[in-house]
């Protein structure tokens, strides 16, 4: 959520009334005649989600292609991984390097502040643009495990060897599907009375089937699971992200069980960047709040010499800062502001002056 602070400023009387705003660097804190604020950092919010699957052979997995030829049937249980997809966003965080303090007097409207939980300039006198946060990931709820054993009758659980109720097993799937078949073409000794009762029993014969076709089969198992890494460029980047195995998931990037992922982050701003400092000495003569003119970088992720993903992102860090002029906040002008919350750039003004 978003916290609005709201600066009701009073008419007083001062000397100085040429004055309207005025804007300096100042050290994070809340002040009594006016507000402090941030402006934001570009970071790279990435989503790696991997998949994990589980395979355990089944009770019958010896007799699987003699009494039902499924060929290729492994009796070794294994667990194996793969990357699903990798994801990109860029999102913003506060920028402890571009902290200020603005200060208002008698000549300056009411000005409504804007500001995020971390204290970024959001807005003035304007709802502030919510920033889209990625959305953690959350695996879709798998239905309950069926054990194949509360299928076996009572000849199958008699039977004087595994062989032996591997054989009984496999006869009494292939009755299941016969009888399944006969259902469907309308030839069972007992037919349903309606289509309700007809999807049940289908339903039931291919929970029998399934759950005992699984011990010969197996059961393979998979899950879903999302790794988040947040990358914040100062410069030019190229560093081993993660390192993955198919053997045993996403491992640390210093690992070498796993072959290394690798993020390349590009500064491709034309114009040379200025720090706050530097605009506000070509800014002498004006007053008003910082705001960003972010610059632009690409930031690539590597799977060897094979690019997994790519993306052109404006970065807060690759521009410059500049100065809004105070002269838009006066008692002339109904001005509201929008700031982008993850470059600090302007998204949008409007400056209104009174009839």
């Amino acid at each position: 959520m978003k916290r609005i602070l709201t600066i009701a400023i009073l008419a007083l009387t001062l000397s100085n009334v040429e004055a309207q705003t005025s804007t300096s660097t100042y050290q994070p804190g809340v002040t009594q005649d006016g507000a402090t604020y941030f402006l934001p950092k570009t970071a790279v919010h990435i989503t790696v989600k991997i998949e994990k699957t589980v395979y355990t052979p089944g009770d019958f997995a010896p007799y699987a292609e003699r009494f039902l030829r499924l060929n290729d049937v492994s009796t070794q249980p294994s667990t194996t991984y793969r990357i699903v997809s990798i994801q990109q966003t860029a999102v913003g965080i506060r920028d402890t390097t571009k902290a200020y303090n603005v200060k208002f007097n008698n000549k300056t409207s009411a000005i409504n502040v804007a500001l995020a939980e971390d204290g970024v300039l959001l807005a003035l006198n304007a709802q502030p643009t919510p920033q889209n946060i990625p959305v953690p990931f959350k695996p879709a709820p798998k239905p309950a495990a069926i054990n194949p054993r509360q299928f076996l009758n009572e000849e199958i659980l008699a039977a004087g060897s595994t062989a032996k109720m591997a054989q009984l097993t496999a006869q009494e799937i292939y009755d299941i599907r016969d009888s399944r078949s006969q259902l469907i073409k309308g030839q069972a000794d007992f037919m349903p009375k309606d289509g309700e009762q007809m999807k049940m029993m289908l339903n039931q014969m291919d929970r029998q089937d399934q759950a005992l076709t699984s011990l010969f089969a197996g059961t393979t198992v998979r899950d879903t699971t999302e790794r988040v890494f947040i990358i914040v460029p100062d410069g030019n980047l190229n560093r081993t992200l993660f390192r993955f195995s198919k053997r045993f998931g996403l491992v640390d990037a210093d690992d070498l069980s796993g072959a290394p992922y690798t993020i390349n982050v590009k500064n491709q701003t034309q114009l040379p960047a200025t720090d706050a400092e530097q605009a506000a000495k070509k800014k002498k003569a004006e007053n008003g709040f910082y705001y960003n003119v972010p610059g632009k970088m690409q930031v690539a992720i590597f799977n060897g010499n094979n690019l997994v993903s790519e993306e052109d992102f404006p970065a807060a860090q690759f521009g410059n800062v500049e100065l809004l002029s105070g002269d838009l906040f006066n008692k002339h002008y109904g001005t509201r502001l929008w700031l982008n919350p993850v470059t600090g750039g302007i998204d949008r003004l409007e400056a209104e002056q009174p009839k």
